[in-house]
């Protein structure tokens, strides 16, 4: 039986704080779709701030470590990362050379923080004998000068010093990273096969870079392990690693962590927002008997969005286009459920998610007495907000939040905005999922309904109350007389004991003799 997925290994330290090293590179390979395996070559206790200790492991556990899962898995491509002694690189460049290692070389040499993680006789046994066997070789600025002796401050540098590790050195193809070049743009310099390519990417301004060149060269083994060509590894690694610096994390007091799971985390996050939307605008239509009492003039809507690192505007925001009028009782969803759909309602959400992150829901309602005796009944907290933007004329749902949200320790059930010239009042109901504020609105339409007994009725039944009273009064449609006198004829006709007429026969359903008064209940749609 074939393997099920491509095999890359790292062989790197271990970084406690979990950014950098084996812990990055493994999250880049499960992100990047392979399986990750690893050979530790030094433990280092490190966080964001400082390296605290360096624990190198002998040059034959490290040798063992790659041979037994060679033997095994076998490895696909693999990548080096810190090699802190001369012992180490040649142990593994021995192991690579004998095995044909696909090799991905990251010449670590100091750490985001500062520490020196290559000693200095390290630095040529890892020129001359491990970057000539490398696929492709990944220094950042600094580490390009040392390798090359060629001062790198610009492009030109950049592009001299790629070319010297290929031509020179011995690699098949080399990236200069351009972190450290400064300018609008991060521009990597990928020289390969005789020609330069540039790869370039708005310079994300961020302190969540620890682990920056791990998952990038990390990337690369991915897409060489899963058969990519290396123009093809080192572009999806520049977009992996863009996006995860992007979404990076901000823990600890230094520079945070990369976030490569941010690769996946992305879609799949943006998948469950659409989809807790539909649930939702399906908790609306299934009440929507009780929901069409607060819809507003301007229409309702409902929302979801990404959880945090990954929202950070409208466009982070699922809603739905249009939102959703009311027709009589019935609720009309007036487009699709798409992203940027709602800006002012996804200024709320946002504005509440970001003091509090398990908020990821919100409806937007009409508001009034009733509306604010239902939520009181219910034990819902609504605030109130200032009204500023209101007050200019203008709805600014963002701001009213804001000032609600002013010296709050907990997130509330509401926020209510009182309108102004021209601004109907409207209330927000917030929940840790667009679903559970769709329910908070349905539980608030029947508290102003004022029905709450469980019934077997139609509508009644399917959320649990009982139907209201003026349903009793509602003419039923004629059709619908007529089937029930029919489904009332042939119930008396098959029950136990029923009279028969001289040939044996019932009654025939359609006859017009006396039938049982139909139900009260409301009219099946």
């Amino acid at each position: 039986m074939g393997r099920v997925r491509p095999v890359a290994m790292t062989i790197a330290g271990s970084d406690s704080g979990g950014g950098a090293g084996i812990a990055a590179d493994l999250k880049t390979f499960a992100a990047a779709g392979v399986h990750g395996t690893l050979a530790i070559t030094s433990v280092t206790a490190q966080n964001t701030v400082a390296v605290t200790g360096i624990y190198d492991l002998p040059p034959e556990a490290v040798r063992r470590q790659i041979l037994a899962v060679h033997e095994d898995m076998g490895i696909d491509a693999a990548k080096t990362g810190m090699l802190s002694s001369a012992p180490i690189v040649r142990a593994v460049a021995e192991v690579a050379s004998q095995l044909g290692l696909t090799l991905v070389v990251d010449p670590v040499m100091v750490s985001k923080s500062g520490a020196a993680l290559l000693r200095e006789d390290a630095v040529e046994a890892l020129a001359r004998e491990l970057v000539p066997r490398a696929k492709v070789v990944t220094p950042n600025a600094p580490e390009a000068e040392r390798l090359t002796g060629i001062r790198v401050r610009d492009l030109a540098g950049a592009r001299a010093a790629a070319e010297h590790i290929v031509e020179q050195l011995g690699a098949e193809a080399a990236v200069v990273k351009g972190g450290h070049l400064g300018g609008p743009e991060s521009v990597d310099v990928l020289y390969h096969a005789g020609r330069h390519v540039e790869l370039r990417s708005p310079r994300i301004e961020s302190r969540t870079t620890h682990g920056t060149g791990c998952s990038f060269s990390a990337a690369i083994a991915a897409g060489l392990a899963r058969g990519m060509g290396i123009e093809d590894s080192v572009d999806f690694a520049k977009r992996l690693v863009t996006d995860a610096i992007r979404y990076g994390l901000e823990l600890g007091a230094g520079h945070g962590p990369v976030n490569p799971s941010s690769w996946v985390d992305v879609p799949a996050e943006r998948f469950r927002a659409l989809q807790d939307v539909r649930l939702a605008l399906r908790v609306l239509v299934e009440n929507e008997f009780f929901v069409s009492r607060v819809v507003p003039e301007s229409s309702m809507n409902v929302a979801a969005a990404l959880p945090a690192p990954y929202a950070s505007g409208p466009g982070d925001v699922a809603a739905i286009a249009g939102g959703i009028g009311r027709f009589g009782r019935r609720l009309v969803a007036r487009g699709e459920v798409e992203f940027g759909a709602a800006e002012q309602l996804a200024a709320a959400l946002l504005g509440v998610s970001e003091r509090f992150p398990e908020v990821r829901g919100a409806a937007i309602v009409a508001s009034g007495e009733e509306v604010s005796r239902a939520m009181e009944s219910l034990g819902f907290r609504a605030l109130p907000s200032g009204g500023r933007g209101a007050a200019l004329g203008r709805r600014d749902l963002g701001i009213a939040v804001s000032e609600a949200l002013r010296g709050e320790s907990a997130p509330p059930d509401a926020v209510v905005d009182g309108g102004g010239p021209g601004l109907e009042p409207l209330t927000i109901v917030f929940g840790r999922s667009a679903v559970e504020a769709a329910s908070k609105v349905a539980a608030i339409g029947k508290a102003i309904a004022g029905a709450g007994t469980p019934s077997a009725d139609r509508g009644a039944g399917r959320i649990g109350v009982r139907a209201p009273p003026e349903w009793s009064a509602r003419p039923i449609p004629a059709h619908i007389q007529r089937l029930r006198r029919l489904a009332a004829g042939i119930r008396a006709w098959a029950a136990p004991g029923a009279s028969t007429s001289s040939s044996g026969r019932g009654p025939a359903p359609c006859s017009t003799g006396p039938h049982p008064s139909p139900s009260s209940g409301p009219p099946t749609r």
